[in-house]
């Protein structure tokens, strides 16, 4: 969802670093494109092992979503080509899930607030599942209520631990570059790579 359909990443960079500095740490770029494709449960011990363990998470997290919560509220991107892929699919009756490592109540929001949420038939969230990203569950759970097999199914990536996942999941990963350029040994598993969404039109006929 972030950063492969919604415009959503590239600005979290400098809410990182606006948060830290409003309870005084010095946040690095690099610790917020770190936490890039995981559940929250994950990227609090990223930031503990990263910042140490007097940095004050639960301020910083309150401080974080507030700042979200702002910067969104005045809309959610797309990113190029998304609604030109999920128009050829749905002229294809192709079902379709979102496979998310936010809550569920903050990918609903996000979704509803860029006007596409009602364009999927489920959506699984990183509190939805044991374990996140990159363990393949929310990938298979997708599957799962799409009533399809892994090897049935074409997820999109644009993280290495989402690709991970799809890996681990049996599932034919395409990889639509974000911020991220994953190394070779995660690249190597990808079966189609493409510039932009629209793109990827010519995998579904």
């Amino acid at each position: 969802m972030d950063g492969l359909m919604l415009d959503t990443e590239r600005p979290m960079i400098p809410i990182w670093i606006e948060a830290g500095k409003a309870i005084g740490w010095d946040i690095q770029a690099q610790t917020a494109i770190n936490t890039i494709g995981k559940n929250g449960d994950d990227i609090r011990k990223l930031c503990m092992g990263e910042l140490g363990p007097d940095f004050p998470y639960e301020k910083f997290k309150t401080e974080l979503n507030r700042l979200f919560d702002e910067e969104f509220e005045k809309g959610i991107g797309h990113k190029p080509g998304l609604l030109e892929l999920l128009d050829h699919l749905a002229s294809l009756n192709m079902p379709l899930a979102v496979g998310t490592s936010s809550r569920k109540s903050a990918a609903q929001w996000k979704l509803e607030k860029a006007g596409i949420k009602g364009r999927f038939s489920h959506i699984v969230c990183g509190d939805e599942v044991e374990n996140g990203k990159p363990a393949p569950d929310i990938f298979l759970k997708a599957a799962e209520l799409l009533g399809f097999s892994p090897a049935e199914c074409v997820g999109f990536e644009d993280s290495i631990a989402g690709l991970m996942a799809l890996r681990d999941a049996g599932i034919a990963s395409v990889f639509i570059k974000d911020i991220v350029e994953p190394p070779e040994e995660i690249l190597s598993t990808v079966w189609r790579r493409f510039e932009n969404l629209s793109e990827a039109k010519s995998l579904f006929y």
